[in-house]
């Protein structure tokens, strides 16, 4: 068989691409919606209502959340874990690119009165709902697609497409800035939502030409395929599901705070619209080396919850100075310290794909990991309102230092309370998981 980049074929590839361009869709309708957040809270909400507008905006990463997680458990147990990953794959992603948009053509408070807000918390509940399927389905999709050895790499190239998607709708949220000027806040920030249909048309196609995992093949002409495979993941692994959600609550929390939240700090410091974009971007850009880095690294360093402890570790104790230093500087500052706070955060997420995929049965696989890490992102939603309400108390800095610190705890106890996957000294080990 011809083995192409990376040692994999060509069927290999489609699979990671297409569980990639899952991830660069969410990146880009995810951060356009912060990018935008305090735009658009005197639009849905009265302008009157000021910090509780924005916090309820914002609240709208929650309502996504608790939605994802909800449609990680139907559409894995129903459609990933028994009709197939690329099939679960290719629905979801198109639905999940025509809600995102249908954002663009919401009415507004002054228009409708409370119908926009409710209008505004369906569309971002049923964008949720089929996007919460994206991380269980494309990481079982790539994961069970390649050898254990090559998972830690395979697996932070799939996560660094979000980082790409946040990256791309960077610039293209500066480009709107600079063309609509002061228009941006009647029409630009819609033009935004709707260009979500671009990269949601790309990765359908991705998808749609893609194949089947061999590990669900396998499954179907053996006939193991259950029924009704949530109904195993509750039996068979309460206790990796808990410590798993502990993981993903403290990083997902962490993740909110920082990449979904730097726009909003850029705003409150009176950055203008296009530094904000470009800072982003750069932001950005940097973290996907993070996330590309500690894939490699965590080859080298053997292991999957191994590297993920070390990065956290290093994370949690640079969140003070990084936040300090970044929070009070001028621009050129904020842009160079959350630099290195996003590399290092990235450096995180590059072994979880691998990790997740290896705690769960292939019969529950899908909906396993695309619970337990959407699970976590409930919480995690509420990050950014959470900071802004408590801000008006004990302030916005320390609001977002305390909070910072505890979830980055609650993440590194997580894994050090969660058992190893796969070392390269004993590599049987992951197989037998990533096929049993």
């Amino acid at each position: 068989m011809y083995m192409g980049l990376y040692g994999l074929d060509r069927r290999q590839w489609s699979q990671i691409l297409a569980a990639w361009g899952g991830w660069l869709m969410d990146g880009y309708t995810s951060i356009a919606y912060a990018l935008v957040g305090l735009t658009i809270a005197p639009i849905f909400f009265p302008a009157s209502l000021h910090l509780i507008g924005i916090v309820a905006t914002f609240a709208g990463f929650a309502v996504g959340a608790l939605a994802r997680s909800i449609g990680s458990l139907a559409l894995g147990n129903f459609l990933g874990d028994k009709v197939g990953r690329k099939s679960m794959l290719v629905i979801t992603v198109l639905f999940f690119s025509v809600f995102s948009a249908a954002k663009a053509v919401l009415p507004s408070y002054s228009e409708v009165g409370i119908i926009s807000p409710i209008l505004l918390y369906i569309a971002l509940f049923l964008e949720g709902f089929f996007g919460g399927a994206e991380y269980g389905g494309g990481t079982t999709l790539s994961m069970e697609s390649v050898p254990a050895e090559k998972r830690n790499f395979i697996g932070s190239f799939v996560q660094s497409g979000y980082g790409t998607g946040y990256f791309i709708v960077a610039f293209v949220y500066a480009g709107l800035r600079a063309y609509f000027g002061s228009a941006f806040s009647v029409v630009g920030w819609r033009v935004l939502f709707a260009t979500a249909l671009v990269p949601g048309v790309i990765t359908v196609v991705l998808r749609a030409i893609s194949w089947e995992t061999p590990v669900f093949e396998e499954m179907k002409t053996r006939g193991e395929v259950e029924r009704v495979p949530i109904k195993g993941l509750l039996r068979q692994a309460p206790k990796t599901m808990f410590f798993a959600v502990l993981i993903t609550t403290g990083l997902l929390f962490v993740n909110t705070a920082t990449f979904s939240f730097y726009p909003s700090i850029m705003t409150t410091k009176g950055f203008s619209g296009v530094d904000i974009g470009e800072g982003v971007a750069i932001i950005n850009l940097i973290s996907l080396f993070g996330v590309w880095i500690g894939g490699a690294f965590g080859n080298t360093i053997n292991g999957r919850k191994k590297p993920m402890l070390i990065y956290a570790l290093i994370f949690l104790l640079s969140v003070y100075p990084i936040l300090r230093v970044g929070y009070y500087g001028d621009y050129t500052v904020f842009v160079t310290a959350f630099s290195v706070q996003a590399f290092l955060e990235a450096m995180i997420f590059s072994t979880l794909p691998a990790f997740l995929s290896e705690q769960f049965s292939k019969k529950f696989r899908a909906t396993g990991v695309g619970f337990t890490y959407n699970a976590g992102a409930i919480v995690g939603g509420f990050a950014i309102s959470i900071i802004f309400a408590l801000s008006s108390t004990i302030g916005l800095f320390t609001s977002w230092l305390t909070l910072m610190i505890v979830f980055s705890l609650i993440m590194a106890i997580g894994i050090a309370l969660s058992e190893e996957t796969w070392m390269r000294t004993r590599d049987t080990k992951a197989e037998d998981r990533i096929k049993e």
